[in-house]
């Protein structure tokens, strides 16, 4: 029985010593993790700010002569159409004046004409004769200003477009050449206008692309051009004014006053290129230096890199990661050199 028992004892001892040298040269299953390929990108990071959207042209639009509002029919957001009456002032004294202008008109041409029936009779001299038709030639000038401030005495839609801002109200008392209301035509489009400050706006050039983005239409992706830059900074706000004309609203139901997110692309941007990686790529750093892992085959190899910028959620890089090599994303924080992975792209 003694026998038996110390051959079952050895016999146990053998397979379970069997059993862990099994487990012990068996290989690690390869780690699971997304990679991501590198791409060139601009050598220069984007600008980013916010500006308002606005009608390309905004009339101030005025009564010629002062006097008492009549009629104001225009509200703020109406659609108006070229020729549309908007406003008209009181016209009795501006209907006045062109009477007292027409009267004095044909006055003067009476006394013209009795002075070249005496000037013929040899009655007064050609110095009276000539001073005759200079005052009617000054009553007719004087009758057609009359005239031309009558044609004033109503404000009228010069181009299709919206009103935007009613600046008076009926019955008050306006002067001359004071704006009644604003219009935005619609002929022209919008554009957005916006501030940067100095050290944006020295990288800015006219034609420079522009991507816009509205809080109030989050879907819509426009494209604009920079077609105004300041030359000087605002006293107010220190700030540069750029204008942006925005390409391919017509079908978007813009209004003037909306908020606008703009992603400046300077032409110093497009003189070069540098490596992009996604940020989720970056296991650790310090400044400027940083470390990813780059796929070689099966294993993950660690990198030593400089950051350029970082621009949202992606990192442009001065050295480091050449285009088209495959980065390491989801995992890379729990690895190590050298370590086995398998790959799934995202």
């Amino acid at each position: 029985m003694r026998i038996a028992h110390v051959f079952l004892m050895t016999t146990c001892a053998t397979l379970a010593a069997g059993c862990n040298s099994t487990a012990k040269d068996a290989p690690l299953a390869p780690t699971p993790v997304r990679v991501a390929v590198a791409t060139h990108g601009p050598a220069a990071p984007s600008i980013r700010t916010n500006g308002v959207l606005a009608n390309r042209d905004e009339i101030r639009l005025a009564f010629k002569v002062g006097g008492v509002i009549k009629r104001l029919a225009a509200v703020e957001g109406e659609l108006v159409r070229k020729g549309q009456k908007l406003a008209e002032i009181e016209q009795t004294e501006v209907n006045a004046q062109v009477e007292q202008a027409r009267q004095a008109c044909e006055k003067a041409k009476r006394d013209a004409a009795r002075g070249e029936r005496l000037y013929a009779d040899k009655v007064i001299s050609l110095e009276q004769l000539q001073d005759l038709r200079t005052q009617a030639a000054m009553a007719e000038a004087a009758l057609n200003s009359a005239q031309f401030n009558w044609s004033y005495a109503a404000i009228v839609a010069p181009r299709d477009g919206t009103v935007l801002r009613r600046l008076a109200e009926e019955r008050e008392v306006v002067a001359a050449g004071a704006p009644v209301l604003v219009i935005g035509a619609q002929d022209r489009g919008f554009v957005v206008r916006a501030g940067l400050a100095d050290r944006e706006i020295v990288q800015v050039r006219i034609g420079d692309a522009v991507h816009v983005r509205l809080d109030a239409l989050p879907e819509a992706t426009l494209n604009g051009t920079v077609t105004e830059i300041a030359s000087a900074a605002d006293r107010a706000s220190g700030m540069f004014d750029v204008e942006v004309a925005i390409a391919g609203s017509e079908s978007l139901p813009l209004k003037s006053g909306l908020v606008a997110k703009l992603t400046i692309v300077p032409a110093s941007a497009l003189n070069g290129s540098r490596v992009y990686v996604p940020i989720g790529a970056i296991v650790e750093g310090n400044g400027r230096s940083a470390r990813l892992f780059v796929l070689d085959k099966d294993r993950a190899r660690s990198r030593a890199i400089e950051v350029a910028f970082i621009e949202g959620g992606i990192v442009a890089l001065a050295s480091g990661v050449d285009a088209g090599e495959q980065v390491i994303t989801d995992g890379a924080l729990y690895l190590e050199d050298g370590e086995r992975v398998a790959s799934a792209r995202l």
